[in-house]
């Protein structure tokens, strides 16, 4: 730890509690705390360590989120920052801003960290790269000189709203990729399908409250992208594994976004055609190839994409 080390409390120790782990590692005090035991480290108390931390990164899915932002709130003091890498929708359609709205109300700061970041390549030495969502530039400026020298390069903004359903987004239409792959569609589809992808995205974001824009920055555009065509994506493997009927373990944030969403009548499926067509690939994954032509050969389908060509302005 350097000289001006801060106090860091990592919470999960999966795959990106590992990648916070190799960046912070060097220059700041880390400690370390999973539900389960992990080998060759002593056990942290939750609560005790909150209290001390000046920084404290959830690296869980949004599930937990609330539970654990709970449990630590008594412990919190008023310098501390909390973080969130999870990219998904908890039991009540919350995502993790909106958990730590409704937990930390306005008596402490918090942020969401999104964007191309695969923890494989982050604990490679290669370089990621995330949007830092905020309410205050002053959290900001923290949180980059916390990552400064580290390897991931942040950029501000103040659309926690937009940043969050661009994160939970790109995981729904990353499945598409997969499948499209997986039938040999071919690289016209997949720019295609980029192209699609973002128009929704755009759309359904403002319609949920985020900012113009939003959609085609690191959390969205930039995520989508690596999600979508990283060999080592979850959501990407999703989709071949639903053309080969590889059934039994279909699960992650896109699969539970779709049931959330769906559950919660968050978005009219109708006005998003794209998104529905991965919804009921994922429902029912039957006759998919056809399912694709299907879609593709509606006029309207493809609404501000083929327009030129018959669509119809959504």
């Amino acid at each position: 730890m350097t000289e001006n080390g801060k106090r860091v409390l990592i919470i999960g120790y999966g795959e990106m509690g590992h990648a916070m782990e190799y960046l912070l590692g060097q220059r700041h005090t880390l400690h370390i705390w999973d539900r389960h035991p992990i080998a060759g480290r002593e056990p942290v108390e939750l609560e005790a360590t909150a209290a001390g931390a000046d920084f404290i990164i959830y690296c869980v899915p949004a599930s937990p989120i609330g539970e654990l932002a709970e449990r630590i709130l008594p412990s919190l003091t008023g310098h501390s920052l909390s973080l969130s890498v999870a990219k998904g929708l908890d039991g009540r359609g919350r995502s993790a801003a909106r958990v730590f709205e409704d937990v930390y109300t306005d008596r402490f700061d918090y942020g969401l960290l999104y964007g191309p970041m695969i923890s494989e390549e982050l604990r490679a030495g290669r370089p990621g790269f995330a949007q830092f969502g905020t309410r205050t530039p002053d959290s900001y400026r923290e949180v980059a000189s916390l990552f400064a020298g580290s390897g991931l390069y942040l950029e501000y903004t103040s659309d926690l709203c937009g940043i969050s359903w661009a994160a939970v987004l790109k995981n729904v239409y990353a499945i598409l990729f997969g499948v499209a792959d997986e039938l040999g569609l071919g690289d016209n589809m997949r720019g295609y399908l980029a192209v699609a992808a973002m128009h929704e995205m755009d759309r359904i974001i403002i319609r949920l409250g985020g900012d113009a824009q939003t959609s085609h920055r690191l959390a969205g555009l930039g995520d989508l992208i690596t999600t979508a065509t990283s060999a080592g994506s979850h959501h990407h493997a999703l989709g071949g594994m639903l053309v080969r009927g590889e059934l039994k373990d279909i699960g992650g944030e896109g699969i539970h976004t779709l049931a959330m969403m769906s559950e919660l009548g968050l978005i009219d499926e109708d006005h998003y055609p794209l998104y529905r067509l991965v919804r009921r690939i994922v429902d029912d994954p039957v006759d998919i190839r056809n399912r694709i032509g299907d879609y593709l050969s509606r006029p309207g389908e493809q609404a501000g994409v083929a327009g030129q060509s018959g669509g119809v302005p959504g």
